[in-house]
């Protein structure tokens, strides 16, 4: 298969769950004297189930990025995290996100180095030439260290949010074995792990410096990672908000592995590299800002490099409370939130119609609608939602949908106009909103 090859898979379709029907029903009462959000909120809740998800006859679900034939890992759980807090009393969403929770599992356990997998074994590829270790079953197979994150934590939040315990099967307690251990290997990278990447003709973002090992890293507790969650190289390896998600979803692994498996032994495993993660954090990814005073780094390399900067996905610095790491008054977040949110952050552009956080995957000046979502879940006022909001209605291009990247000056300028994850992540902002009765003044 060519580069870029865009094959066209059959969804189907399925009536929305109940309460689906719900929430937008509550949007027409709510968002009534604001016409254009509420055509935007319509539009945006139910498009992952509308667009790119489908129910397989075993049991699993499939749920594509939108504009690409594949599944991400973490785009998948992005796209149905809002439906979360209405499974509960949902047989419908049970079955869809539990089904989702299972195929990847069966993923993670085909190759747990991949971002990025086919519908079934059928060879397509975003780059057939990529040299590593590629299966028929995989669409990319760049290393990301939150991938497997995002899925842990979709059990462990479907869990808790119903009480049932079934998608814990076999595969999943093996998935979780096949995780931990891919992060203790990844921890000595150069010494211990088979993983490389090189993608030849390509932009330098797109593969691995050093033959395809990356640039060398010294130890410091945290786990190794060739790719952010832009699909975009590393600078240095130790990505610092993904080895924060880790910890928050070893917290919950050890919670599943406790009251679930019943394997004490696995906790104190996973408590014990919970707190070597979190000591490389504290030692090597906190720099002492002349203007901010202490901040998170945006990646380190452990020999004293670092780049200070936020890229618009997640996870990002902007996403550290989302995550579950620590709280929005975390000094340090609110430190590093103020510097990220500053044309000090190499990727923070201000233009004539919106202000934000765009990203080295996209030209300069573009801002991410993923990123003022962000923004506004993680928002210390209310006022701060409210002006991010506005901002995203404004800036929709009139198309009824959130994108990837736009001209900050010009929305009509934009990146995918399909892009299922970053209508998920404006549905829960504004539900979110909803929720607080910020609309009914």
């Amino acid at each position: 298969m060519e580069r870029f090859r865009l094959p066209k898979i059959d969804l189907g379709s399925f009536p929305l769950p109940e309460g689906v029907e719900k929430v937008l029903q509550t949007a027409e009462q709510k968002l009534a004297h604001r016409p254009k959000l509420l055509k935007l909120f319509k539009n945006c809740f139910p498009n992952t189930l509308e667009t790119t998800t489908k129910l397989m006859d075993d049991g699993t679900t499939f749920v594509i990025t939108g504009d690409i034939p594949a599944m991400w890992l973490r785009d998948s759980v992005e796209q149905v995290r809002h439906y979360l807090p209405f499974a509960k009393d949902d047989v419908e969403l049970q079955r869809i996100i539990g089904g989702l929770i299972r195929r990847q599992m069966f993923y993670i356990l085909k190759d747990p180095y991949a971002n990025a997998f086919n519908e079934g074994p059928n060879d397509w590829h975003w780059d057939a030439n990529d040299e590593t270790d590629m299966s028929p079953w995989v669409w990319e197979r760049k290393f990301e260290l939150d991938s497997i994150c995002f899925p842990m934590q979709l059990a462990y939040s479907l869990w808790k949010e119903t009480g049932k315990t079934d998608i814990f099967d076999e595969n999943f307690r093996l998935a979780m074995r096949q995780t931990v251990d891919l992060w203790k290997v990844e921890q000595r990278h150069e010494q211990q792990s088979p993983y490389t990447f090189m993608r030849r003709n390509c932009p330098a973002i797109d593969t691995l410096r050093n033959e395809g090992k990356g640039m060398s890293v010294n130890y410091t507790g945290m786990i190794w990672s060739g790719f952010r969650p832009s699909d975009d190289a590393c600078d240095f390896h130790y990505n610092i908000p993904s080895n924060m998600f880790v910890v928050a979803v070893l917290r919950q692994m050890q919670e599943i592995a406790r009251y679930v498996f019943r394997d004490e032994l696995f906790v104190k495993e996973m408590e014990k590299l919970e707190e070597e993660i979190e000591h490389g954090i504290r030692l090597y990814g906190v720099v002492n800002h002349a203007k901010y005073g202490q901040i998170y780094a945006y990646e380190t390399d452990g020999f004293g490099n670092h780049c200070l900067m936020d890229d618009a996905g997640t996870p990002s610095l902007m996403s550290i409370p989302y995550l579950g790491y620590t709280t929005n008054e975390d000094p340090i977040y609110q430190n590093t939130r103020k510097f990220i949110l500053s044309k000090d952050n190499p990727y923070y552009y201000e233009g004539k119609i919106a202000k934000g956080i765009g990203s080295p995957h996209t030209p300069p000046d573009y801002v991410w609608h993923l990123a003022l979502s962000m923004q506004g879940l993680t928002a210390s006022s209310n006022e701060e939602m409210m002006e991010v909001i506005n901002m995203m209605e404004a800036t929709d291009a009139n198309t009824g949908y959130m994108h990837e990247g736009f001209h900050a000056d010009d929305p009509a300028i934009f990146t995918r106009s399909w892009f299922a994850w970053s209508n998920s992540m404006f549905s829960m902002l504004i539900y979110k909103a909803m929720e607080r009765d910020l609309f009914d003044n």
